[in-house]
């Protein structure tokens, strides 16, 4: 019976580690489509279209998740609104992907 335990606990962590991978990449590509026109593809922004750098941001991910999802009447058009077409956990997950730019 502790066989049966340990595999299906190996099972699970595996299971686990390809679903987080798979986010990861799904992330990045959101990253791609959504961001990397204006932010840049490693964050670094882009001065002439006035769109700020990302990566190093003092925002933590949640704070990143709302602007994502919510927008924020203060900020000029796109982000003003929230971005179409995201599910909040694909924002979340962009939101860790943008947290782990360097």
């Amino acid at each position: 019976m502790n066989y049966k335990f340990h595999f299906l606990l190996v099972l699970l962590t595996l299971f686990a580690m390809a679903t987080y991978s798979a986010a990861a990449d799904d992330a990045g590509a959101l990253y791609k489509s959504k961001c990397a026109g204006c932010h840049g593809a490693n964050g670094e922004g882009k001065p002439t279209v006035k769109a700020p750098a990302l990566k190093g941001t003092q925002l933590d991910a949640s704070q990143i998740t709302q602007n994502i999802t919510k927008g924020d009447a203060q900020k000029k058009a796109p982000h003003n609104k929230g971005i179409s077409g995201l599910t909040e956990e694909q924002a979340s997950a962009l939101a860790e992907y943008v947290k782990s730019l360097k």
